[in-house]
């Protein structure tokens, strides 16, 4: 589809325009997209992963670490830096110090900070298993058409609740 302004160049911009309660619809070229200003750039999103490397590779230019290598498989930071990626699980403590303050700069902090498991106490379990046992019983009194005891029950497992 050629341009409706210029008519020369394909249009690769649909530009709708409403003028006086009149819908108009425009296919221009990027040339004549740009004299009605419209832009026709788009810029590129930004990655987190792009500025975590980049922290990183700008840690490792402050650091005296880049010199050395890991004794096991003999990556050095440089390599990291290129890469993203460590060697092996022994990187971890050779370049431990550059990685801290690497973290420390980007996270904020070096240590995870946040919530830990607490396995639940010895009362909810006991009260747990107790109310399912009321539950259990109320079903059965229910099906056995005990209407008094299943309101017992029920009662029982208000309480516990």
């Amino acid at each position: 589809m050629l341009c409706d302004s210029c008519g020369e160049r394909d249009a690769v911009v649909q530009l709708t325009r409403i003028e006086g309660g009149e819908v108009k619809l425009l296919h221009l070229c990027e040339r004549c997209a740009a004299e009605n200003g419209v832009e026709t750039s788009v810029p590129t999103p930004k990655h987190p992963l792009g500025d975590f490397l980049q922290a990183v590779q700008q840690q490792a230019a402050l650091t005296s670490v880049d010199g050395s290598r890991c004794v096991f498989c003999h990556t050095t930071m440089s390599d990291f830096r290129a890469t993203g990626r460590w060697g092996c699980a022994r990187c971890y403590t050779t370049f431990e110090h550059g990685m801290r303050e690497l973290l420390r700069r980007v996270h904020g902090s070096a240590k995870h900070i946040g919530k830990a498991y607490r396995p639940p106490q010895s009362e909810t379990i006991e009260r747990e298993a107790a109310l399912g046992e009321l539950r259990e019983r109320l079903r059965r009194a229910i099906e056995s058409e005990q209407f008094e005891l299943a309101a017992d029950l029920r009662d029982r497992i208000k309480v516990l609740e």
